[in-house]
């Protein structure tokens, strides 16, 4: 197997279409072609991740944060940056990030954190926009019903629960080929009139390129018109953050304490308990101070998130109550849910749990 096929299994469980612009996700070092020997997955690659890797025989990291994240104009080894990729080249192994791609992931960081807190009824809390396309085109109507089948084959057509959707309306299309062209109806240099179905699909933007070809092979006419819109549709399957239910109202303090609990956190820091009990639940994975305002409108009694600085606690204004647990302990479940996605892809070598801790922050 090679790398480049690791990576397809990746994708297809959080595509980078949906990481965030910031961000720098993918294969940030090493040849996709290289043939694989092992994967070692961790939530950051660290220097010592590199000499797991390489004890462990993986030639493979796939991490949750890029080691890489802004750019480098040198790679000398002055920093931890630095060092940690100048191993991993002078080894071989290459090293693959999916940060916020699997954070906007429907089965992702967020529903990662709503599972171990055991939370029902989840839904994206802040959707993306801008992921969901759309694409129209005519085609004879004798060819309409196969040509839609190919498109739902390739992704169209899936909107939330629904599958195989499409709006269809009958035509009449007119063109005249002029003396290079290759009709397969009508003759050239003559007008031809034939019945057309215009088909209209949705698809999410990921699978553009696929639906496009498979347009294209399976269309009968030489020339295909055709044209692709991006919709300002909320995409209720990506997004980042989640929110969710308790099966049943929590006292407060029992629910801090249970999540403190479930997550391994040190401590958590929060804002004043306004409410006796809890239900509504949002969380987001990593630095979410950003989801406050969304959290309060979407009626959530606690958001469980993490980097939320003085002025944040503020911002609860008494409306909802926002608790930190740390940067890593959000994340840190991510390493053993992919080792458990990949490992049940790929049969033929190691998947491997990094056993390092890269938890740069200790408390007394």
């Amino acid at each position: 197997m090679q790398i480049k096929e690791v990576i397809s299994y990746l994708e297809e469980l959080a595509p980078l279409n949906y990481a965030e612009d910031f961000d720098n996700v993918g294969l940030l070092v090493g040849d996709k072609h290289a043939k694989v020997s092992g994967v070692l997955v961790t939530l950051d690659t660290l220097e010592a991740v590199v000499d797991e890797a390489i004890e462990k025989n993986c030639n493979l990291i796939v991490s949750f944060h890029p080691i890489i994240f802004k750019g480098l104009k040198k790679i000398t080894g002055k920093s931890y940056v630095e060092r940690t990729v100048l191993k991993a080249i002078k080894n071989d192994i290459a090293i693959y990030a999916i940060h916020t791609a699997l954070d906007n992931a429907l089965k992702g960081v967020n529903d990662i954190i709503c599972n171990t807190l055991g939370l029902t009824n989840k839904k994206i809390l802040i959707p993306q926009k801008g992921t969901i396309k759309k694409l129209t085109t005519y085609v004879p109507t004798q060819n309409a019903e196969a040509l839609r089948t190919e498109l739902f084959k390739a992704g169209a057509g899936n909107i939330g629960n629904y599958d195989n959707c499409s709006f269809n309306t009958k035509g009449k299309g007119t063109y005249r080929g002029n003396e290079n062209s290759n009709p397969q109806v009508g003759k050239k240099g003559e007008l031809h009139e034939e019945p057309e179905t215009q088909i209209s699909v949705t698809f999410n933007k990921h699978v553009e390129s696929k639906l496009l070809n498979t347009l294209f092979e399976h269309h009968p006419y030489e020339e295909v018109a055709f044209e692709v819109t991006t919709l300002d549709n909320y995409n209720q399957n990506i997004g980042i953050g989640m929110l969710g239910e308790l099966e049943s109202a929590q006292n407060t303090e029992t629910f801090l304490q249970f999540v403190k609990d479930k997550m391994k956190a040190s401590c958590i820091r929060h804002s004043k308990l306004i409410k006796n009990q809890v239900s509504k639940i949002a969380v987001l994975g990593g630095s979410g101070s950003f989801a406050i305002a969304a959290a309060k409108a979407a009626g959530a009694d606690v958001l469980v998130t993490s980097d939320l600085k003085y002025h944040d606690f503020f911002s609860a204004e008494n409306d909802i109550i926002v608790a930190d647990i740390g940067h890593y302990e959000s994340e840190q479940f991510t390493k053993n849910f992919l080792v458990d996605y990949l490992s049940k892809k790929i049969t033929n070598f190691a998947v491997v749990l990094s056993t390092t801790n890269t938890n740069p922050v200790k408390y007394l």
